[in-house]
């Protein structure tokens, strides 16, 4: 990945830096691309302690002082977004470097969430308890070296995200409690519509069913306006009525086009059409086939294609604006990826790549489990046998309690550990249960006339 096309640094100590930290990058991409074997934490610790020192001599190099941004800022973010992503495939997910990709993936869902006045009450609480998730991994970091130009970076942009957070909450508090579940939904309608509009087989009716449930709200006002039952106005009705005169509009635009794309834009629409379905693969697969760092790829082709907009437009060859039907589709499709990215980084779980096999198959078994709990148990002990034998197979793995592979000890034992003894406490209830049922159902014997004495 070509780092954005910005000046190179003036200072000579600087050029230096930015030497070593190209070269540290280059590591850290040759080692995402290798499948061969897992990502061992020694590897990424010693490269994540070569870019902190880089920064740190940036650091002195600078001496404080401002400087306007060049290539050398551009790579440090490379590096940190790359390390990130790594701390999270060896199971690091708690400490500070791992939130620096999430904090990148939340401003930029922010932005865009700001710039489409578009936006659910359940966006920005996710967003909310994930940022104050991250900002007690920074200040309670575990890492035995920390950063402190690290930590004070992200505690930063956490700060910058809460910002941006709180402006769109101070939205959605300027609108009646009554009133939010229309606005709700009509955000829900118009992601739908935007969904219909890039399949590769565009469905009219698909449109026309939520243009009846957008003329259905419409008729819930009274005036023009959205009202309690006293007939009173209710705070934000002008806002959702706008929201709702949107939506109809972009009905029309989109039974207009009839799904056709313009030629001289398809080239990006495919890039990013291709994407969004990659990732929405990956949200289905995750715990089997993404290794987090795959990620860094989406996330940079995204931020070029976002950045190469002029005042929040793409332009074509000519110079002149794309229309408001592509921009507000290619846009759709920028915001549904960095979305898909922002889940299936919340979603990692801090256990490393090379326990995942392990991990998952407990994360199968204690499901399966649950299912048979749930469906009133077994009638025979013996139909737990096949999870008995799964769990102490498991189990026996362990050497001295622990799960190696090979020499190392990878990261999240106590996870894999703690997932395996809830499948052998499921597995004990479900034992318990069946042998109980067994020994009521087992029918008394019968008193044996000539020993004179009741059994």
């Amino acid at each position: 990945m070509d780092t954005p096309q910005i000046p190179a640094p003036k200072d000579e100590g600087e050029r230096e830096v930015l030497e070593r930290l190209i070269a540290i990058r280059d590591q850290l991409q040759l080692r995402k691309i290798d499948r061969t074997t897992y990502v061992r934490t020694q590897d990424v610790m010693i490269l994540y302690d070569q870019t902190v020192e880089q920064v740190r001599i940036l650091s002195e190099i600078r001496n404080g002082n401002p400087a306007e941004e060049n290539r050398v800022d551009r790579v440090v973010d490379s590096c940190f977004q790359l390390l990130s992503l790594f701390f999270m495939t060896i199971g690091r997910n708690n400490e500070a470097p791992a939130a620096y990709a999430l904090t990148s993936t939340i401003k930029r869902l922010l932005d865009h969430l700001t710039e489409a006045h578009l936006f659910s009450a359940q966006d920005l609480e996710s967003m909310s308890h994930t940022l104050e998730h991250l900002s007690e991994i920074v200040h309670n970091s575990a890492s035995t070296k920390p950063s402190p130009f690290l930590e004070t970076l992200i505690a930063q942009r956490i700060e910058r995200c809460r910002a941006s957070l709180s402006i769109l909450q101070r939205k959605v508090e300027d609108i009646a409690e009554p009133l939010r579940p229309t606005a709700d939904k009509l955000v829900s309608i118009l992601r739908q519509m935007a969904v219909i509009n890039t399949k590769s087989k565009f469905s009219p009716s698909e449109i026309h069913k939520r243009e009846a449930q957008l003329r259905e709200i419409g008729e819930e006002r009274k005036d023009g306006q959205f009202v309690d039952a006293d007939g009173n106005v209710l705070k934000g009705s002008q806002d959702i009525s706008r929201l709702l005169d949107r939506c109809l509009e972009y009905t029309k635009i989109v039974l207009e086009r009839n799904g056709q794309f313009p030629d001289k834009w398809k080239p990006i629409y495919n890039v990013l059409v291709g994407i969004r379905n990659e990732l929405d693969k990956l949200s289905l697969t995750q715990a089997w086939s993404l290794r987090e760092t795959d990620l860094y790829d989406y996330q940079r082709q995204l931020d070029r294609i976002d950045e190469s907009r002029v005042d929040g437009n793409w332009l074509d060859d000519q110079g002149r604006p794309a229309e408001l039907y592509v921009q507000r589709t290619l846009l759709y499709l920028i915001r549904r990826s960095y979305g898909y990215i922002y889940h299936l980084m919340i979603s990692s779980e801090p256990v490393s790549e090379a326990l995942l096999p392990i991990y998952n198959q407990l994360q199968t078994l204690k499901r399966c489990l649950v299912e048979v709990k749930n469906s009133g148990g077994v009638t025979s002990v013996r139909e737990l046998y096949p999870y008995s034998m799964k769990l102490h197979s498991i189990d026996n793995m362990r050497v001295d309690g622990k799960f190696m592979v090979g020499e190392d000890i990878p990261e999240g034992q106590g996870s894999v550990a703690e997932l395996l003894a809830e499948c052998f406490d499921l597995n004990y209830e479900l034992r318990v249960a069946a042998e109980a049922a067994t020994e009521t159902s087992t029918p008394e014997s019968p008193p044996d006339p000539q020993s004179g004495v009741e059994s």
